[in-house]
């Protein structure tokens, strides 16, 4: 049975969806991931979050459940409003970039296509109803500046992050707050609607002109989308407050009925044990990564060898070593794809016993609340045994794991390396021989930037390529 632990109870739970009722129950559920904010390129603190999503899909679909999966884009908001002002653009000419990046990403990461993609700007009219059936029910109120959620007039707030447990006293705050993003230290009644401003978009509305809120935003898509509950909203941890907080408040406060069943945080990466940031300079992205020739399927690599709960720390010798050990692991997948073509089937070792025991203890540690790094260790010691195997039925329990690792291990090509490159490690190793130091140094970089590391063994040169389809 699969595992996961819900913020909601702040406790791992078997998984069970909302619209199960016994053994002939639809075998459907509703996933909705908080989506880019398309004022910048996507960092790696991003990504590790789609990839842990991406996992927490892909086991959900490896125990055949049809996931309908939804992940919005906010394409309005303070920051991109203010980035498009900064460049003298109107808000669909900033954010166009970062949205294509935004997808190539993604399959750069092979993360798997979502069933919906819902623009903010799409789904205003949503929005404004929502608010509406708010200010029907006053757990809202129209200010000055814009309408405003009554956090003290939903009972249940706080009960995702546990502020109400932090000596806060929901009951008589009265002050309010403009922003999107903000901390626990400051819980008051926040913006579903911002009313017009000069230079910035707006959308008319009964309750005076304006532009939503970014909490606003995902409670009435994914409701649209999922149906007014649905069964798991993930993100980062960093959106536990304010933004998935607000979300339940203003989602169970216009219908009365649970929002989210199950709500799966990712925790944050660290850059060098710090936090990343502009003023530091740590912030880094795919395209980063690629200048740096490490593959992107590295990265993700990178990523699974942590618990999607627990912080990881990124630093370039923490991804080279990930690096090397994913080129070992596609090495071993190409060798066995040559053995396999030339194996003739005999035996039946895929049904065997050891077989079922390896499948067993990859989904025990998968459906113990997504443990990928207890995973990616049932792989590499299925690895070292695979010659109990036939090639071929080894090679088939491999793409069985990668379902739902996601490393792409069908797409390993049997490396054919050109002759210009097998000259310049034979040119390097006379260099060698001659103890020209200086010289095979500059020959390695120079394979290096030819897409090919080379390791010297005790058994000679080694030749791997830096991308798997090499």
């Amino acid at each position: 049975m699969l595992k996961i632990f819900n913020t909601l109870s702040r406790k791992k739970e078997i998984f069970k969806s909302v619209k199960e009722r016994g053994a002939r129950s639809k075998k459907e559920i509703g996933l909705y991931t908080c989506g880019p904010t398309v004022y910048n390129y996507a960092h790696i603190g991003n990504l590790r979050t789609y990839v842990f999503e991406d996992i927490l899909r892909r086991t959900l679909e490896s125990v055949r459940y049809k996931v309908k999966h939804v992940m919005n884009i906010t394409d309005i908001d303070d920051k991109i409003i203010h980035g498009a002002q900064k460049e003298g653009k109107n808000i669909f000419e900033f954010t166009k970039i970062y949205e294509k990046t935004f997808f190539e990403d993604l399959n750069k990461l092979n993360i798997k296509k979502a069933w919906k993609y819902p623009k903010a700007t799409v789904h205003i009219k949503e929005m404004i109803q929502l608010v509406k059936e708010l200010l029907d029910k006053k757990l809202a109120y129209v200010a000055e500046n814009g309408v405003y959620f009554d956090i003290s007039r939903f009972k249940k707030y706080g009960k995702l992050s546990g502020i109400s447990k932090l000596g806060q006293n929901i009951g008589m705050m009265k002050s309010r707050i403009l922003t999107d993003e903000y901390s626990k230290a400051n819980a008051q009644d926040f913006a579903l609607w911002k009313f017009k401003k000069d230079g910035e978009p707006s959308w008319k509305a009964p309750f005076g002109e304006g532009r939503p809120g970014w909490h606003l935003e995902c409670s009435a898509m994914s409701m649209k989308y999922l149906g007014k509950s649905f069964d798991i909203h993930a993100g980062g941890v960093d959106l536990i407050f304010p933004h998935h907080e607000n979300e339940i408040a203003q989602s169970e406060g216009a219908t009365g009925k649970k929002f989210a069943k199950y709500f799966l945080e990712g925790e944050h990466l660290l850059v060098a044990g710090e936090k990343m940031s502009k003023s530091k300079g740590n912030v880094f992205t795919l395209r980063d990564i690629e200048k740096r020739k490490v593959s992107p399927l590295a990265f993700r690599y990178f990523v699974l060898g942590a618990h999607y709960r627990s912080k990881l720390n990124f630093t370039w010798d923490a991804l080279w070593a990930s690096q090397r050990a994913f080129l070992r692991l596609y090495e071993v997948v190409r060798i066995i794809k040559k053995q396999g073509s030339r194996d003739k089937g005999q035996g039946k070792a895929y049904r065997n016993v050891e077989i079922l025991k390896y499948r067993k203890m990859f989904k025990s540690a998968l459906f113990d609340d997504l443990n990928t790094p207890k995973a990616l260790a049932v792989l590499w010691n299925f690895i070292k045994n695979c010659s109990k195997f036939t090639y071929t039925d080894a090679l088939k329990l491999l793409y069985e794991f990668d379902e739902v690792l996601g490393l792409g291990f069908k797409e390993v090509k049997l490396s054919n390396i050109p002759q210009i490159i097998l000259n310049l490690v034979q040119k390097r190793e006379e260099c060698r021989r001659e103890k020209k130091w200086k010289e095979a140094d500059e020959i390695r970089e120079k394979l290096k930037q030819k897409g090919f590391i080379i390791e010297d063994t005790s058994k000679g040169p080694k030749l791997s390529p830096t991308s798997p389809l090499i």
